[in-house]
């Protein structure tokens, strides 16, 4: 199958998927990730947040989510934008993020590891799309960014979550989950040391903060840097070697 066959099929998953609960995610990520070959490096960085998706689902914290409804509201609001990017590149509607398009456009780069591919997605969907689904799902929901708020407390237990399982599933990629060659695995400490997923994600909280605080130019000027910004660093994390 070659590229522009599977790119349409990709734009007609990301087209005709409207998820309203996680399960409905992670169908649509397996669905993409069935269909990508090994070749492309968005099947990386989906594959990697299909396997968080999965873990964030399957292990709550003990006692609980502080408030399910909204974390659940969260990661199908934030997923969506993910699928929304696949759309606009796809579409070729000029609407990419810049923070997408450093990915979208090295999908077939040769000499890039899978793991970079996963990490400057992951570097995009958090720095440049987190931020956006929060203020969203506050919004949805009647509710007001706080660090003193059970919202916030899970928020920081999906960090926690995500700081024990993104090494493994890096290791994961990196042995070649295909059967393909392992690659340098202490790459993943020096990209890691580079991009911190914790500080990424406290990061968009505060700019979620201070998005909900600009009047709609204010936001758009904000948001474009922030874009840029996120751009840049995603093709840092490209260029390592």
């Amino acid at each position: 199958m070659n590229n522009d066959s599977v790119d349409q099929q990709l734009l007609q998953i990301a087209t005709n998927t409207a998820p309203s609960t996680i399960a409905d995610v992670i169908s649509t990520m397996e669905q993409i990730d069935a269909l990508l070959p090994g070749n492309d490096g968005l099947k990386w960085f989906n594959l990697l947040y299909l396997m968080v998706t999965q873990q964030v689902d399957s292990k709550p914290p003990v006692g609980g989510w502080k408030n399910p409804t909204w974390l659940t509201r969260l990661d199908v609001v934030f997923a969506s934008l993910y699928f929304a990017a696949i759309k606009s590149y796809l579409s070729n509607d000029g609407g990419t993020a810049t923070s997408w398009d450093a990915l979208f456009e090295s999908r077939f780069t040769p000499g890039v590891d899978r793991i970079q591919f996963a990490l400057a997605g992951m570097n995009a969907h958090i720095n440049h799309d987190l931020a956006l689904a929060l203020v969203q799902t506050d919004a949805e929901l009647s509710l007001t960014l706080d660090r003193n708020s059970p919202e916030h407390d899970d928020f920081e237990q999906v960090n926690g979550l995500l700081e024990q399982v993104l090494p493994i599933a890096l290791q994961f990629l990196s042995a070649g989950p295909l059967g393909e060659l392992a690659e340098d695995t202490g790459k993943i400490g020096r990209i890691l040391a580079i991009w911190n997923v914790r500080l990424a994600r406290d990061l968009a909280w505060d700019f979620a903060d201070h998005l909900v605080k600009l009047n709609p130019l204010e936001r758009t000027v904000a948001l474009l840097a922030q874009d840029r910004l996120t751009g840049v660093i995603g093709r840092s994390l490209l260029l390592i070697k």
